[in-house]
């Protein structure tokens, strides 16, 4: 009898033993199971596509995870990253963005207005928001409406170029310039509003704008050498096709013996002689803190206008002013934010 209530002594021990644990090997199991969710509830996948390979862009991506790791997100840590490049192609950065959403990624990260027109059309019917930036005229884009409120789950970082800013530098380094050309693609929506806005205010400063269109890359070498025979110097825009060929565009201007001015400083380095430019791993960065605060939660894309990047900076090329047969004033040169006195072609 007195061994038999020891067992039972003994078994009601153990059971309130294991109850207390939450059973055998429970109390591990939750635990695990809690901490998996905290790590899928703190760590993200995003796609971020980017329409073509140039400085610019890159800069924007760089400064785009930049500024998410200084919000704590950091790639390789707390953030997946998925990168694409559309090689200037449309077709091929619907493709892009079609994969991100069938991948179901928390967020979408558009460079340039083509890749963000894209990735906007592929998460209409999904809850995926889309960070774009670079995209110059977002209202034209039909990203945002004409009070700067998204058109949906959808906001960014606008790259508007200072084109009087532009226009004011040009005339001071060709007093006796009529003529400047631009070539753009057809089929970008940001070229043809900033070719608008030249037109605008090219009158003002004594100019006339003579423009010329392309479709494709292929078509850059021609239309190149036709517009730099009939102009006094060439400007270019943020147009990736055509920022995507700059070489091609600076060949045809150095035969005919004129400048060709920038839009950012990697055109700058690469051979223009000057720009007025932004600055484009700060837009990117300022890009990657609205994207934070839509993955922690803190904000919906709808809700965030897009912002604008408006100081423009002198950049300089005294090589490419040296090639072109230009004589730059030192005060000028003094002024630059950034003066470079070799062409680098990466």
């Amino acid at each position: 009898m007195k061994k038999k209530t020891v067992s039972i002594l003994m078994a009601i021990a153990m059971v309130m033993a294991m109850t207390a644990c939450g059973g055998t090997g429970s109390s591990e199991t939750k635990e695990t199971s809690t901490t998996a969710s905290t790590a899928a509830e703190g760590s993200f996948t995003i796609g971020i596509s980017q329409f073509a390979e140039h400085g610019s862009l890159d800069n924007c991506r760089e400064g785009f995870l930049a500024g998410l790791a200084e919000e704590g997100i950091v790639d390789g840590e707390n953030l997946t990253v998925l990168f694409d490049n559309a090689q200037a192609d449309m077709g091929t950065a619907s493709t892009i963005s079609d994969n991100y959403v069938s991948q179901k990624v928390d967020l979408i990260c558009a460079i340039a207005t083509p890749s963000a027109m894209s990735a906007y059309n592929s998460c209409l019917k999904t809850e995926i928001p889309v960070i774009y930036t670079a995209v110059s005229d977002p209202v034209a884009a039909g990203l945002a409406g004409e009070d700067g409120a998204s058109a949906g789950n959808v906001t960014g970082t606008s790259d508007a170029l200072p084109v009087t800013n532009q226009l004011e530098m040009i005339r001071e380094i060709l007093p006796e310039a009529e003529k400047i050309g631009i070539l753009y693609t057809t089929s970008e929506t940001n070229s043809e509003s900033t070719i608008a806005e030249y037109k605008r205010y090219a009158a003002d400063y004594g100019f006339e704008i003579v423009e010329s269109g392309i479709n494709t890359i292929a078509d850059v070498p021609m239309a190149a050498a036709d517009l730099a025979s009939r102009v006094d110097c060439i400007t270019n825009l943020t147009d990736n096709t055509v920022v995507s060929a700059l070489q091609t565009v600076l060949d045809a201007a150095d035969k005919e013996g004129i400048p060709v001015f920038g839009s950012e400083v990697e055109q700058v380095k690469n051979g223009c002689v000057a720009s007025m430019g932004l600055e484009y791993f700060e837009l990117g960065k300022q890009t990657g803190v609205m994207a934070a605060k839509v993955l922690k939660g803190e904000a919906e894309a709808s809700a965030l206008p897009y912002e604008v990047i408006t100081q423009a900076s002198l950049y300089v090329n005294t090589a490419a002013a040296d090639k072109a047969g230009l004589i730059l004033d030192d005060e000028f040169v003094n002024r630059a934010h950034q003066k470079f006195d070799e062409i680098i072609v990466e």
